[in-house]
């Protein structure tokens, strides 16, 4: 197998010839079709996240087909495509497990964190941590929904009902949510990095009613409004936006530190909330929710060789939607 491997934090990853493999007790091997590249992986490579398992191939979107299966799996079986996400395994012992909370499992295993993903040509992954994808016939489309899509659908969900929903940042997982909050007959407001033209056109093409850089105001207050930019100055923007009684949400697992804000934004029962993982229900749920909505994601093909340039580019706003790798 051929894989780009993260050795030393802050350095480009390094392309190796590995052998193939083996899946354990439980385990599945894919053949990567196509791994998508999250910012959560730039948060890795940089080291914003300190703990990843080195040498590490990051890469936590991952779809594939099955190759072979360890002793004991009978969910998944050889030629079947699979997506694979950020959540890797949990203990189902510890008290979030038992409560249902899988997202913050005291000892969790998280894919191109702590065991390796998805920028190489194969993978291993718990069989019961990877999901169908029947029906979904581009895994290039679907590679963008195994952690955009999955970490958007549970930050949604954090809003409550409300109908004008804020989106800080346009990426990747926003341009996904995008279209679940036109499909359920919300209203989205875009907010991107000031004077960014193409993602304000993006934006619109999917049906925003308003776009804006993240330094304005919307023409009406929001119900709630999730953040997908790591900015935490953008945390007291959002509130400003928000009604009475309305939610901020911080989707991603990392951000700058929020700054010192004025009680005021804060009071008439605004809510700041920040979503941590996801759930196997959360794949489930949402996976049904992109087939009926009929989900386009927006992508730019890189060869599996490419991968630094795919996360420079990320980095710097270079594109729309989500980088994808193809080995």
């Amino acid at each position: 197998m051929r894989a780009m491997v993260l050795r030393i934090v802050g350095r480009p990853l390094v392309l190796e010839t590995r052998p193939e493999p083996l899946p354990g007790p439980g385990e599945i091997r894919v053949r990567v079709e196509a791994c998508a590249v999250c910012r959560t992986d730039l948060h890795v490579v940089d080291g914003d996240l300190t703990d990843p398992c080195l040498p590490l191939v990051p890469g936590h979107e991952i779809v594939g087909i099955v190759e072979a299966v360890g002793d004991g799996v009978t969910s998944l079986e050889p030629g079947r495509r699979v997506g694979i996400p950020w959540l890797g395994h949990t203990c189902g012992q510890c008290s979030y497990c038992a409560a249902g909370e899988e997202n913050l499992c005291d000892r969790p295993v998280f894919t191109g964190y702590t065991r390796d993903g998805g920028f190489a040509t194969h993978a291993v992954a718990d069989a019961n941590y990877a999901f169908a994808l029947d029906g979904f016939s581009d895994p290039v489309a679907a590679a963008p929904l195994m952690c955009a899509g999955l970490i958007g659908w549970r930050s949604l969900k954090k809003t409550g009902d409300g109908k004008r929903i804020g989106l800080y940042g346009f990426g990747a997982a926003a341009h996904i949510v995008a279209q679940v909050c036109r499909w359920q007959g919300r209203e989205v407001y875009a907010f991107t990095r000031p004077g960014d033209a193409a993602a304000q056109a993006h934006a619109r093409s999917l049906g925003a009613c308003w776009t804006g850089g993240s330094d304005e105001q919307p023409p009406e207050l929001l119900d709630s409004a999730i953040l997908f930019a790591p900015v935490g100055a953008l945390v007291p923007a959002a509130l400003k936006a928000v009604r009475k009684a309305g939610r901020v949400v911080c989707g991603g697992i990392y951000m700058s530190d929020i700054p010192a804000l004025p009680y005021r934004l804060l009071w008439e029962e605004r809510h700041v909330l920040s979503v941590a993982n996801l759930t196997r229900n959360d794949a489930v749920e949402f996976l049904a929710v992109a087939r009926k909505a009929g989900m386009q994601t927006t992508t730019t093909i890189y060869a599996l060789e490419r991968a630094n340039e795919a996360l420079g580019d990320l980095r710097e706003g270079r594109f729309q939607g989500a980088a994808v790798l193809v080995p």
